[in-house]
């Protein structure tokens, strides 16, 4: 798979507090070439298991056919809404990468001790697969995980689009609008996020 220079990535990075009912997830198409060509904004329930139908649907609203790539900032997101990137890749056609930046021993003893419902969440999270480290060019090391394309072409995507420090630069964008989107609702009081949808 080549890697063209004016192929799109969506990227969905989020911001959440624990004590807020929803999260915020940024969808933002970056072009290789250092274009930011579209930005979405969405929601997920902290704690919740919806993350996988809420990023869908925002694909589906985008209603964009020339997204590349899907990079995720993490496939555990908003306090353990696991990601089910099996059914994001099945349901898009697109391929995924979940970059990921810390050492982790796994989170299914986290997973066990705050949810009844476990299981499932275990079993979707064993279904993440294992990670690949990957050190970039710029001097940083980060682990992916990739499912639709070789890992190795998946590693040659992260480091290009990491200018500097560990974060891709799709990533850092979107995390920082995420921020200042959740910020917002926390200055006027919107806790459950509800009444700006």
């Amino acid at each position: 798979m080549n890697i063209k220079e004016g192929a799109r990535v969506l990227t969905i990075a989020e911001s959440f507090k624990k004590d807020y009912k929803t999260s915020v997830l940024i969808g933002l198409v970056y072009r290789l070439d250092g274009i930011i060509d579209g930005i979405k904004i969405g929601y997920n329930t902290v704690g919740g298991k919806n993350s996988t139908e809420n990023i869908l649907k925002m694909i589906d609203s985008m209603e964009r056919e020339d997204i590349n790539y899907l990079l995720l900032s993490g496939a555990i997101i908003s306090w353990f809404n696991i990601i089910d990137i099996n059914e994001l890749y099945w349901k898009t056609g697109i391929p995924v990468i979940i970059a990921t930046y810390e050492e982790s021993e796994g989170l299914i003893p986290y997973l066990i001790k705050y949810f009844r419902d476990w299981e499932d969440r275990v079993l979707t999270y064993l279904s993440l697969g294992g990670r690949m480290p990957v050190k970039l060019s710029t001097g940083y090391k980060i682990y992916i995980r990739s499912l639709g394309m070789d890992t190795s072409e998946a590693a040659k995507l992260i480091d290009k689009l990491t200018l500097h420090g560990r974060y891709p630069e799709p990533i850092r964008i979107a995390k920082m609008i995420a921020n200042a989107v959740l910020n917002e609702c926390i200055l006027r009081g919107v806790k459950g996020l509800s009444d700006i949808r």
